[in-house]
């Protein structure tokens, strides 16, 4: 049966771009795509699938507290993501290879509220650093 004090909460994670800690970021979602070619072969009913390039895309979020995103500009960058809880089996953590934004968010803001800051991204390679592993 599960454990429930085992599930992962998203409170603990943290985001790193090139080794530098984002205190403000409090999202971070990454995926891969597969692109899979359909092959139709003779003496076969079925449709087969071979595998083709695969896509990177994901997207921060966070609280606008410096302009770094708009100094750094579209130069490519690694983000390190690792998601912790003092309950869990221990932390993953993934880098995200060359990373570069869609667009820059040069202003989002409106008066008595908190400037949100989101940026989406496209990557090129990721690597599991650290993997979660159950007893």
């Amino acid at each position: 049966m599960l454990d429930a004090s085992r599930v992962i909460m998203g409170t603990y994670g943290q985001a790193y771009i090139d080794g530098v800690w984002q205190t403000h970021i409090n999202k971070l979602e990454a995926s891969v795509e597969l692109e899979k070619r359909e092959l139709k072969l003779v003496g076969n009913d079925w449709t087969v699938h071979k595998n083709g390039s695969k896509k990177g895309t994901g997207t921060m979020t966070g609280y606008k507290v410096t302009s770094d995103m708009i100094s750094r500009g579209f130069t490519k960058f690694d983000i390190i993501s690792k998601l912790d809880d003092p309950e869990s089996y221990g932390h993953e953590r993934v880098r995200l290879i060359r990373c570069m934004p869609d667009k820059i968010q040069l202003a989002n803001w409106t008066a008595g509220e908190e400037v949100q800051e989101e940026t989406s991204f496209t990557f090129e390679g990721y690597e599991l650093l650290d993997p979660i592993q159950g007893d």
